[in-house]
């Protein structure tokens, strides 16, 4: 295993004299193979907190202070990825003051080792991870996914425009020109990666070549820039005062949301839900605040109504799932109401959680 990688960000934001109460450290036990993020923030502890919530939660499905090694299920492909994941670096951007950019860098081993660079952005003022669409008004969301997908097609044209002079095209040359020519370019904001830098906003689409053909792809991948004046007039109310430096919040959506409430009205819990899709669909992990357990969740959003299976066991017999719990809810704002009903007993519980 390599025991250091240079990572390549744009820029290095560390002690960016807006943000000195927010540093951020690395998790332990650190080593060659986990060189992992987590944050403190001296103005807002508990904002800290919730960032470190999701981070750890999400890419290491570990939570924090549960006991035991947080790298343990990556480690041993043990996690609901399948495969060893490994992190090498990390780094912190320059941004506007009420945002925080995290460049991680590592690699995932499944059938074969690739190289991954991912980004986290997240709004200072409320711990929330800020998700894209949220970033823009509906009526523009279109616009700006077009414009994403036109500067990808105009990168790969231009190459293959230059490929295709060659007179005498070699054997490689010709590979790379089918390459090419069958990129996937539409790509839409839930699909593809971004960070925001001091004054501009940068998207990172995937490559043209699966891990077989990536010797061949001279491109790699894509990484569209836009200044934040470029996308003004696309902004939603949200984005505008996110990146003016204003104090001003608003409810934005359901998506890598943290929720803390009870069942039953005793039981403690916290939900971390994940991308929603077009579809609806939804996946989600909470746990009980004593035992602090993982326990996975797969929903569906309708308008303002969610339904969710939480799934016991998988029988070998049946080769299905076998449900241990329905969710029937309602959102409400930053919260979300509804019954956690058993699926042996078909007793009903309530269910309240709001937004952290």
């Amino acid at each position: 295993m390599k025991k250091s990688i240079v990572f390549f960000l744009l820029i290095s934001g560390l002690g960016f004299s807006q943000q000195k109460e927010v540093k951020i450290n690395n998790l332990q036990p650190k080593s060659e193979n986990f060189v992992f993020p987590v944050v403190s923030y001296a103005g807002n502890p508990a904002i800290a907190n919730k960032i470190n919530t999701f981070l750890q939660v999400n890419e290491l499905e570990y939570i924090p202070n549960s006991g035991g090694n947080p790298f343990k299920l990556a480690a041993t492909a043990t996690n609901s990825y399948s495969n060893y994941l490994y992190f090498y670096d990390w780094e912190k951007l320059e941004t506007p003051k009420n945002i925080l950019a995290i460049g991680i860098h590592g690699e995932a081993s499944g059938a074969y080792p690739e190289e991954f660079a991912d980004w986290k952005n997240f709004d200072l003022r409320t711990g929330n991870y800020i998700n894209p669409e949220d970033l823009f008004q509906k009526s523009t969301t279109k616009t700006v996914t077009g414009l994403i997908q036109k500067k990808i097609k105009k990168r790969v044209n231009d190459f293959l425009v230059k490929l295709k002079s060659e007179k005498n095209p070699s054997e490689e040359v010709q590979e790379q020109i089918g390459l090419y020519e069958g990129c996937f370019m539409d790509y839409t904001l839930n699909g593809i990666k971004y960070f925001f830098g001091k004054d501009k906003l940068t998207f990172v689409a995937g490559r043209c070549s699966n891990h077989a053909m990536r010797a061949l792809d001279d491109l790699g991948s894509h990484e569209l820039e836009f200044t934040y004046k470029e996308l003004d007039k696309y902004w939603s109310s949200y984005a505008k005062n996110l990146i003016s430096g204003s104090e001003k919040t608003e409810i934005t959506s359901l998506n890598n949301k943290l929720y803390k409430g009870k069942i039953d009205g005793k039981y403690s819990v916290t939900v971390l839900i994940s991308q929603v899709y077009d579809d609806g669909s939804f996946s989600a992990k909470y746990w009980y605040d004593k035992n602090k357990k993982l326990i996975e969740w797969n929903g569906k959003i309708k308008g303002n109504h969610i339904s969710i299976i939480e799934n016991d066991y998988y029988s070998e017999e049946t080769n299905q799932w076998i449900f241990k719990a329905l969710v029937e809810a309602d959102l409400q704002g930053r919260k979300i109401i509804g019954t956690w009903q058993d699926e042996k007993t078909k007793k009903y519980l309530t269910l309240e959680l709001e937004e952290l």
